[in-house]
């Protein structure tokens, strides 16, 4: 038996595997295929302050290697979430993730600040704060591009959300040095790190000649965005490891399909798994995952998870002797 256990920042989870935000709505419909209490955490839909019915259709467009979505953070605002989804998720047991956002850095604080109040938010193991939203007081300058607007949206959000209660930033792959971004963000209160967000894309429908979706651009997940995650979360951990930014935990994310594509966000530096867009096609796919992930441990050897957990780069220096 592997054990699988993590401990990320004090969130204590009897496995590393999540859904990633926006795969699998507030848990309801993928609790028709498995008992979502038996994950890691549940990832909520990213939500914000008010009640949002999205961007207009068409919203998705199929890519190779992956998918492209334009959905427009849809949802019902923190409040009815709060009493409603959240109360929900608490009900089957489930150790919920919360990813929240906001148009300003004061939104961020004041939907944290309405989560708290929720009558189930014991059921939240923690926050994460998906900063890959456009500062509409800045021009719709996107937070997670810019250290000091990350910083500043983290350090709101530490101070409502309590100290118990791990935040985890989520990255933007679109940036030139992801280093400095997690560095400001780990600095600001910042508990993990979740890597990687969508990357920014288009698609052009040949036929009409025109973007395929109606937003124009969207956010691309998939199997083809699997290299840009394993290469974020290798720079970022290389950095906690040579001291450049303080270590925290990091939550891999980004075109998971198999046990095998998990293991390599670990080697690389993740001490958890989300599993997105292979949700999809596959609504069991996170407990496959979990299944494949420690038949992989076994095969090599391992008797615990967290063994594993940035094994790429010892392994690095051993090539170089």
């Amino acid at each position: 038996m592997i054990d699988m256990s993590v401990d990320l920042a004090g969130m204590r989870l009897p496995n590393p595997l999540m859904t990633a935000s926006g795969c699998a709505a507030n848990g309801r419909e993928l609790h028709r295929f498995f008992d979502i209490a038996q994950l890691g955490a549940f990832v909520t839909k990213t939500v914000m302050a008010d009640p949002r019915s999205g961007r207009g259709t068409p919203r998705m467009a199929e890519t190779p290697s992956g998918m492209l979505n334009s959905i427009g953070l849809q949802g019902p605002g923190i409040r009815d979430f709060a009493a409603g989804d959240l109360v929900w998720l608490e009900s089957v047991g489930a150790r919920v993730l919360v990813s929240i956002a906001g148009n300003t850095a004061d939104e961020y604080a004041d939907v944290a600040a309405a989560l708290c109040q929720s009558p189930a938010f014991d059921a939240v193991v923690g926050v994460e704060v998906n900063i890959s939203c456009p500062n509409v007081a800045n021009r719709g300058l996107v937070f997670a591009c810019d250290p000091l607007s990350s910083a500043r949206v983290i350090a709101l959000v530490r101070e409502k959300v309590p100290p118990d209660v791990p935040i985890f930033a989520k990255l933007s792959p679109d940036v030139t040095d992801i280093v400095e971004i997690a560095g400001a963000c780990v600095k600001a209160g910042a508990d993990g790190l979740t890597m990687i967000n969508t990357l920014l894309a288009m698609v052009i429908d040949t036929e009409l000649l025109r973007p395929q979706v109606a937003g124009v651009t969207g956010g691309l997940s998939g199997p083809g965005i699997r290299p840009v995650a394993v290469r974020a979360i290798w720079q970022v951990r290389a950095a906690m490891l040579g001291g450049r930014i303080p270590t925290v935990p990091i939550i891999g994310v980004g075109g998971v399909r198999t046990g095998d594509d998990a293991l390599q966000l670990v080697a690389a530096g993740a001490s958890a798994i989300q599993v997105g867009t292979a949700t999809f096609n596959d609504p069991n796919a996170p407990m496959r995952v979990k299944r494949e992930l420690a038949a992989a441990l076994q095969a090599r050897g391992f008797a615990r998870f967290n063994d594993v957990v940035g094994i790429a780069h010892t392994r690095l220096d051993r090539k170089r002797q």
